[in-house]
């Protein structure tokens, strides 16, 4: 009987003695585990990333978005076409900021940006697709001359090259940009056609 109180006691002894030895291991490990959790949490917001926080601030629909330095700015129209909000998410934490907002917007103005079949995710989903690496920026345009509806998609590839592509909003297609094409003021001779004689 004294034999078993004795080992009973030296037991409780190690447990109690063990218990903060364990405990710490047990921190040790939990601590470890935490740290990649933590440097996830530090990655930076992407575009879709930065469409889709800013989507749950103000849901509706997103017109445009384009990275300055560590802040994504959105532009978002309300589900109704009427209001529209200019929302700035942070690119480390993903924190929204409403810079300013309007509901007294012509619901007309946006009707087709309502309509589209391609959403701006989805427009970013096959743009990068067609041309792997970052989105920079992205601008919903339909009013170019009566051409079909379409996403302006900015993409910065990982060797740094930057590919400007047009999404149509109704089948995702992907296209390079016609705002690449040499639309602009100047002819093919690299002059804007003034006579300097």
């Amino acid at each position: 009987m004294k034999r078993t109180l004795y080992v009973s006691a030296a037991v409780s002894v190690a447990l109690v003695a063990g218990g903060p030895v364990a405990a710490a291991a047990a921190a040790s490990a939990d601590a470890a585990r935490a740290v990649p959790a933590a440097t996830a949490a530090r990655a930076d917001v992407d575009a879709q990333g930065a469409a889709a926080a800013a989507l749950k601030h103000y849901p509706g629909y997103v017109e445009s978005l384009d990275q300055d330095g560590s802040v994504w700015h959105v532009n978002v129209i309300g589900k109704d076409g009427k209001g529209h909000a200019e929302l700035e998410v942070n690119a480390a934490s993903g924190a929204v900021t409403q810079r300013n907002q309007d509901h007294d917007q012509d619901s007309g103005e946006y009707k087709a940006l309502i309509a589209a079949k391609v959403t701006a995710a989805q427009a970013m989903k096959a743009a990068l697709a067609a041309h792997p690496g970052q989105v920079r920026s992205l601008d919903w345009d339909d009013d170019d001359n009566g051409r079909t509806p379409y996403w302006h998609v900015e993409i910065k590839a990982t060797d740094g090259t930057t590919a400007n592509v047009d999404v149509n909003a109704t089948t995702a297609q992907v296209t390079p940009s016609h705002s690449d094409s040499g639309d602009n003021d100047e002819n093919d001779n690299g002059n804007d056609g003034s006579d300097s004689s």
